[in-house]
């Protein structure tokens, strides 16, 4: 409840956000070049801050019954690495974008591609600061501290504020300098909060691999990232299929997923983010059991919710985005265009609302190798099915192989999860 709360705080402000942008540029070469630059130059530390946090938050559960001198040198180790890892990868960003930009850049005009050159002075150093607050919410997150999915909402709301103290400007800027203070201010405050709830200052950042935590950690994390790249690379992929449909194409995916993203954040993204520090709780106390059977009723429940919110949303997609949308530079053909997208987006909350807290389940049992091969399982459908799909449908094409994806993933994991308590029954007895 707690989760959902700051959620919707956060969302709300999300939402006002895309009202702002919506109406200062439309759907346009700008967008486009935000919604492409946003997703291609944060998938890596996006990628990394999923695959780390799923086996981090239990390793920082168990840490919390470590000693003191324990805890501090595994948090300063962790932190120092952080930011070495998260300085080379801004610089890799920064000089090797122009590349990146002329491989994945498909159809994209000629001032979309100038804008992003212009876009990535603030996504380059936000690489750095993404890794920096996706380890401050683990350690957040392993205390059951979920004041991180408010501060969510920081970059949202300076991009809005840097929207408002600009009348009339249409150039990159605004978002540029909204972006990067967004995210450099939610890193500040996240490293305060993270600092507190780990029980004062542990002293600054210093790499190493001396805390005992790390050798199961990284032979963790290293089968974790081969999932987490394939299903995290969905996104880039998205982003060059629409590319290659033409102008716009982007702009108009953008707003349809960022619209997604908010049904997902209030609902799903509550209990998912809530349920891992709890399931691995129940794990570390002996109570399996206990867990597999809290995840399930859990994961029906949340089908069902997902059902209920396709029908609501077939019907009030087209005047949600207009009520939202409709203004200024963007036009009721517009509307439709993304309300249609947005329709054969909304069929993929069943499956994603509902296998959401059987990955958690997963987690907490530290069984990352079947979830990498589900992951990788996962992303070869949506691969094929967008190059079969977005051709014929266009945008709304890429949608529906979103959802076919996570219908997939929903399966695997329903029937992952009952083949394994199945198994432990079984040699129990």
């Amino acid at each position: 409840m707690r989760v959902a709360f700051f959620l919707l705080i956060g969302k709300m402000a999300g939402a006002i956000k895309e009202i702002a942008v919506a109406h200062r540029y439309g759907v346009s070469d700008i967008v486009d070049a935000y919604q492409f630059t946003l997703t291609m130059a944060n998938w890596l530390p996006v990628t990394m801050v999923g695959a780390f946090s799923i086996v981090l938050i239990p390793a920082l559960v168990k840490a919390r019954y470590a000693g003191q001198h324990e805890r501090s040198r595994f948090i300063r180790e962790l932190q120092g690495w952080i930011v070495v890892l998260g300085v080379l990868l801004s610089i890799a960003t920064y000089f090797f974008w122009p590349q990146v930009l002329q491989y994945t850049g498909g159809n994209l005009s000629a001032q979309t591609k100038q804008a992003s050159l212009e876009l990535i002075h603030a996504f380059a150093p936000a690489v750095l600061l993404t890794l920096i607050i996706g380890v401050c919410t683990s350690r957040l997150r392993a205390h059951e501290r979920h004041i991180n999915n408010l501060l969510d909402s920081i970059p949202a709301l300076m991009i809005l504020a840097a929207i408002l103290v600009t009348p009339g400007n249409v150039s990159v800027y605004p978002l540029l300098w909204g972006t990067l203070l967004g995210y450099l201010i939610q890193a500040v405050w996240l490293s305060a909060l993270a600092r507190k709830a780990d029980g004062g200052n542990w002293g600054w950042p210093k790499p190493g691999l001396q805390s005992p935590q790390w050798p199961m950690l990284l032979n963790a994390a290293g089968i974790m990232l081969v999932g987490q790249v394939a299903m995290s690379f969905v996104g880039p992929l998205d982003q060059m299929a629409a590319a290659s449909l033409g102008s716009n194409a982007n702009a108009t995916l953008g707003y349809a997923t960022r619209l997604l993203s908010l049904l997902i954040g209030i609902g799903a993204a509550s209990v998912g983010r809530a349920a891992l520090p709890v399931l691995a709780d129940v794990q570390s106390r002996g109570n399996p059991a206990q867990a597999r059977s809290m995840a399930l009723k859990w994961s029906a429940l949340m089908l069902m919710m997902g059902t209920a919110a396709v029908l609501f949303g077939w019907f009030l997609a087209p005047w949600l985005v207009k009520l939202l949308f409709e203004n200024g530079a963007f036009t009721a053909e517009d509307t439709l265009k993304v309300a249609s997208v947005l329709r054969w987006g909304l069929l993929q909350l069943p499956f994603y609302f509902g296998v959401l807290i059987l990955v958690q389940l997963m987690a907490s049992q530290n069984r990352y190798k079947l979830m990498a091969i589900i992951a990788i399982g996962n992303f070869s459908l949506k691969a094929c099915m967008n190059v079969i799909l977005a051709p014929i449908m266009g945008a709304e094409g890429i949608m529906l192989a979103t959802s076919l994806m996570y219908l997939l993933s929903y399966l695997c994991y329903f029937f992952a999860v009952l083949k394994y308590g199945a198994t432990k029954k079984t040699s129990s007895a």
